[in-house]
C-alpha cells in the first residue's frame, strides 16, 4: 500500500493571486485522478493541509515529517508545491527516516486541462517502485536525490545542483 500525503501547491489547484496572500479556491481531487487512471495498487489518501507551497513553513514541515514517521507504510507520496519542496525534500531527507519518500507536484495547475499532474502522479507512483530508501523529488520525467536538488525559478525546472 502507498500512503499519499497532501499539502495542496499547484497540483492540488493551489496558487496565491498575484496581490493577495489569498489562494485560488478551485481544489483538485487526487482520488479522481487515481481513479480516471484506473489504478490497480492499494493506497490512503491523507490530507495535512491545503497551502500554495510559499506559505509552508517549518511547523508544517514539521507535521508532514511526524505523518511520515508515524505511517505505518514504507512507500510515501507527497503532493506538494514546487515553490518550496526543495526545502521540504531537504527538511525530511535530514531526518534520516528508513522509508522511500517521493516528493511530486505540477508546473501547471492540476485543474487546468493541460496540466502535467498526471503524468507526474504517475511517474512517481511508477519511481516508487523501484527506489531505494531515501528522499526523492519526482518531477516531468527526472528524479532527484534530496541533497543534489533545487528549483530554477527562471525556466521553472528542478536540475540537479552539480
Amino acid at each position: 500500500m502507498i500512503h499519499i500525503i497532501t499539502t495542496g501547491g499547484t497540483i492540488g489547484g493551489r496558487d496565491l493571486n498575484q496581490n493577495e496572500e489569498k489562494a485560488d479556491n478551485s481544489q483538485v481531487n487526487i482520488a479522481s485522478f487515481l481513479e480516471n487512471a484506473n489504478v490497480s495498487f492499494k493506497y490512503h489518501i491523507d490530507q495535512v493541509f491545503d497551502k500554495d507551497s510559499r506559505l509552508i513553513d517549518e511547523n508544517d514541515r514539521e507535521l508532514i515529517s511526524k505523518k511520515v514517521m508515524r505511517s505505518e507504510q514504507d512507500k510515501i507520496l507527497i503532493t506538494h508545491g514546487t515553490f518550496t519542496m526543495d526545502k521540504t525534500a531537504k527538511y525530511l531527507g535530514e531526518l534520516n527516516i528508513n522509508k522511500t519518500i517521493v516528493l511530486v507536484g505540477s508546473f501547471v495547475l492540476g485543474n487546468n486541462l493541460h496540466t502535467d499532474a498526471p503524468f507526474n502522479l504517475g511517474f512517481a507512483f511508477s519511481s516508487l517502485n523501484f527506489l531505494n530508501k531515501g528522499v526523492y523529488i519526482v518531477m516531468n520525467g527526472a528524479i532527484f536525490g534530496w541533497k543534489n536538488v533545487h528549483k530554477n525559478i527562471e525556466k521553472n525546472r528542478f536540475e540537479s545542483l552539480t
